[in-house]
């Protein structure tokens, strides 16, 4: 089902890159032209199979990130050039897509619920200089779980040159009581002889650091990666059902930058 579903968006991705270079010349907001400024990222990821697995397995990697906004009376919000970091404090959008979890095709779920796919949506706050960036992060989630969720991070920056962007940094991850038995409780009737009963409360869920890279390869066209390691903690880490408390996600993609004139 996460195939699926991302596989309609990869080739909505596509569309839109391709015709790119021949809608270019409507494509801006340079100057005082009102427009907005986007960029697109289309790859593949290698990510556990559900939270707690042992197994990964590749899936696709969507992200879009909004750049800059220019409004008709001149007014500007961020950059048209996706190469360049709004500095100082901002806000943003939090998007998460979590695919269904099917018991019967992992051992250690066996005769287990099976959890929907839930789309997690919220915003965040963030402040960026030339050499550091904080941020923090608030979802709610629809669908699988109807619970809240927060992140918390900062990155250290390098650029070697004009191309390279380079971060590193560590990230914290906190889940309401309802997310953490969710996806890492097991009640009564799914216990077994080799599984508790266990009711997971909420709280700080996991810990870890990202290493990303970014590479300009032109004015629109990019190169993009992370390799993020995630340590489950507390109540997570205990569960009955994680297998491997530690969890890692490789990701790479090509980005696009898109500037629509109004």
């Amino acid at each position: 089902m996460i195939t699926s579903r991302f596989a309609c968006s990869l080739t909505l991705v596509g569309v839109l890159l391709a015709s790119g270079a021949a809608a270019q010349d409507r494509l801006s907001t340079q100057g005082n032209q009102p427009g907005v400024a986007f960029t697109l990222r289309g790859g593949v990821a290698s990510a556990p199979d559900y939270f707690g697995s042992e197994d990964y397995t590749a899936v696709p990697d969507i992200a879009f990130s909004f750049d800059g906004l220019t409004l008709r009376n001149g007014r500007s919000f961020g950059d048209s050039d996706p190469w360049v970091d709004a500095l100082g404090f901002g806000m943003r959008g939090s998007f998460r897509y979590i695919s269904e979890r099917d018991s019967s095709d992992h051992g250690t779920l066996r005769g287990m619920d099976d959890v929907d796919a839930a789309v997690e949506l919220g915003f965040g706050v963030s402040f960026t200089s030339r050499s550091y960036e904080v941020f923090a992060d608030m979802r709610r989630g629809l669908g699988g779980h109807e619970a809240w969720v927060g992140e918390a991070g900062m990155d250290l920056i390098a650029r070697p040159d004009d191309r390279w962007k380079l971060t590193i940094g560590p990230r914290l991850f906190w889940g309401s009581d309802d997310y953490a038995d969710t996806y890492f409780g097991v009640d009564s009737d799914e216990a077994t002889a080799s599984r508790s009963s266990y009711d997971a409360d909420g709280g700080l869920l996991s810990a870890g650091v990202e290493m990303g890279a970014r590479y300009r390869l032109t004015d629109d066209w990019g190169l993009e990666g992370a390799v993020t390691w995630e340590n489950y903690r507390n109540d997570a880490a205990d569960s009955p059902i994680v297998d491997d408390p530690d969890q890692w996600t490789v990701r790479f993609g090509v980005t696009r930058a898109m500037r629509l004139r109004f």
